[in-house]
């Protein structure tokens, strides 16, 4: 993992999972439709709480495993999902025998990892003609009051990796293809709070600044006229990728 914050996430499983929103099942589907007639074998890794996970074991006859370098992640995970084989591990190292998979796919994980070492550690596991999807929820700050709520929070790093460019793969993956989706969430003031909690940035910050945040959030549900019975839409860019392994 490239940053200590990738492994800070298991302090606030709670709060992600209520803040994190799931994925698209078109947007997973399209992720995986490049995989061989007949595949089912497919990891998760970087799944946290299973918010990806959920939408993987809804396919047919899929086999699904969950990786993750927190622990206490994955025992969220399977509080949430039953029945998903968990390992501690990461895309750099995954304790899966060669060639085991028919798929790797990451949610909101791509931006913590060494791309060039992950890609061959995934090729290890992954056959021929095998697919790496990667998978992104990103808000959509088209609408001023998300805009703010991010300057609020601070960005984050698959925010900003996604605005430098597009995710770096390496051998033996053959190139990117990508796709996106547009929807909303509706989100209660507990949620956004939520949602905020969970981010690296605000687990890694101090007191002072998780008590500014909270602060600066607050006048802004309050100016947008979001009080703590009611709900606003979200806007959200789900981005996903995928490459088929030669």
């Amino acid at each position: 993992m490239a940053d200590e914050r990738a492994t800070s996430f298991g302090a606030q499983a709670g709060n992600y999972e209520v803040g994190r929103p799931e994925y698209p099942f078109d947007a997973v589907a399209w992720m995986l439709e490049r995989m061989p007639s007949g595949s089912r074998r497919i990891a998760d890794v970087g799944a946290g709480t299973g918010k990806l996970t959920r939408a993987l074991v809804a396919a047919p006859d899929a086999e699904v495993v969950a990786l993750d370098p927190d622990p206490a992640m994955l025992a969220a995970l399977r509080d949430a999902i039953p029945g998903v084989p968990t390992f501690v591990g990461s895309a750099e190292r995954m304790p899966l025998p060669d060639a085991s998979l028919d798929a790797v796919v990451l949610g909101q994980a791509w931006h913590w990892v060494e791309p060039v070492a992950a890609s061959v550690e995934i090729g290890r596991v992954v056959r021929s003609g095998g697919v790496l999807g990667l998978i992104w929820n990103i808000r959509d700050e088209r609408q001023e009051w998300v805009r703010r709520l991010t300057e609020i929070m601070h960005g984050s790093a698959a925010e900003e990796m996604l605005a430098a460019g597009d995710p770096v793969i390496d051998a033996p993956f053959g190139p990117l293809e990508q796709e996106s989706w547009e929807w909303s969430r509706p989100m209660t003031r507990a949620q956004l709070h939520s949602m905020a909690t969970s981010r690296s940035y605000v687990i890694t910050a101090s007191d002072e600044e998780k008590a500014r945040i909270r602060r600066d959030m607050d006048a802004l549900f309050d100016e947008i006229g979001l009080d703590e019975s009611g709900a606003i839409e979200l806007p959200y860019v789900t981005r996903a990728f995928r490459a088929v392994r030669s």
